[in-house]
């Protein structure tokens, strides 16, 4: 059993992942006070504007607050020009562009990584919203500024309806369960489609911590693509022994037995399996916000060693591994990676969250090889000394 965690109001991981995670929200007063003063309503609308940024200005009319209208990114300073009173805006991937920020991903060790998908940030003056709806991720809400209304109704699904002719996946109404107003620092965890809409009680930030949810189809599309690009894969196939004679329209069982016995052969083939889901989940979300690296030797980084820089993952780039009967193998960003043994534990250790300090750890010609390259992919990053 794990220590009590704060971020869960005192309760431990197991006890959440078995009592809430995916079955019942959860609030908890000031659960993340590190959040508190880390962005500022102007830095969410400045980052809105910068070049690679996904954004959405969600605005509802003065005349008809139910008539919502929505511009995605690329967005302009002319969009903020005549606001009405009613509008909101949301900003993905915040963690990639504020490093104090990724690091509140810490918060949640008891989640693996391949699930994260990002830390969005919500801006809306007094009344703004996004509207009642639901959402098929896992989601901590914390407010970082101001204060939201939240109300969160009874579990939807995809036969829930919604408002009709809206730019938004609106519900017409949801059966409150849950009433609470969230002051700064305050998180709130949402499972997966669950009703809830939040109101700004006056200028807010609210920030979401959100849990993505792969789906097969996803993977079978990553399989696919893998297996398609096997050139042994697409010899032709050896036709099974006839003995008779069949009608010629006709795939008979034993045909459409032998043929998938085939495909699902290749299934349970658990390399090529392996690395297609791994390169699908090791994916980034959003490739353009991975910086484009300095190019750096190995030998450059000898002469760094011992100067207090630190070693960690790129927060907009993604690790993973898997560990089978004592081998590590390594997927970053989508694609699979050739570890040098010596470096292969710091690996797993950088991948599992640890920031390690650049010393004589890293001393041998392979790591620094792996370190280089890795750097140089922006799946790694140095962080310099404090001044």
């Amino acid at each position: 059993m794990t220590e009590p965690l704060a971020v869960l109001g005192g309760i431990t991981a197991e006890q959440f992942l078995a009592e809430y995670w995916q079955k019942k929200p959860l609030l908890v007063r000031n659960g993340l006070p590190e959040i508190v003063g880390l962005l500022e309503p102007q830095d969410v609308q400045e980052l809105a504007l910068e070049e690679h940024a996904s954004a959405r200005l969600i605005r509802q009319k003065d005349r008809n607050p139910n008539e919502w209208h929505v511009k995605s990114s690329p967005l302009t300073k002319g969009d903020f020009q005549k606001l009405p009173k009613l509008w909101t805006l949301l900003v993905q991937a915040v963690d990639h562009y504020s490093f104090d920020l990724s690091e509140l991903w810490k918060k949640f060790p008891f989640i693996p990584q391949w699930r994260r998908d990002d830390i969005m940030v919500s801006y809306a003056p007094k009344g703004g919203s996004v509207g009642k709806h639901f959402d098929f991720y896992d989601v901590f809400l914390v407010q970082g500024h101001g204060h939201r209304r939240w109300q969160i109704g009874k579990m939807c699904d995809i036969n829930t309806a919604f408002v009709p002719n809206q730019p938004l996946k609106l519900l017409p109404e949801i059966d409150v369960q849950f009433d609470e107003v969230l002051a700064p620092g305050d998180l709130l965890y949402v499972p997966p489609g669950m009703a809830h809409y939040g109101v700004a009680e006056d200028d807010c930030l609210t920030f979401s911590f959100g849990f993505r949810m792969p789906n097969v189809a996803g993977m079978m599309e990553r399989i696919s693509d893998q297996f398609s690009a096997n050139t042994l894969l697409q010899n032709p196939v050896v036709d099974i022994a006839r003995k008779q004679m069949g009608q010629i329209g006709e795939i008979n069982a034993t045909e459409l037995s032998h043929l998938k016995d085939l495909v699902l052969a290749q299934l349970k083939d658990s390399s090529a399996l392996d690395a297609a889901i791994m390169s699908y989940m090791s994916e980034p979300k959003y490739p353009d916000n991975i910086p484009e690296a300095d190019e750096i030797e190995a030998d450059d980084l000898k002469e760094i060693l011992h100067e207090g820089y630190e070693v960690l993952l790129e927060p907009a780039s993604r690790l993973l591994y898997t560990e089978q009967n004592g081998t590590l193998n390594f997927w970053g960003n989508g694609e699979v990676l050739f570890i040098a043994e010596p470096f292969e534990q710091k690996l797993k250790a950088i991948a599992n969250g640890e920031s390690l300090p650049f010393d004589s750890q890293f001393n041998d010609d392979e790591t620094l090889e792996n370190v280089a390259h890795l750097l140089n992919e922006s799946i790694l990053m140095l962080l310099p000394p404090a001044e």
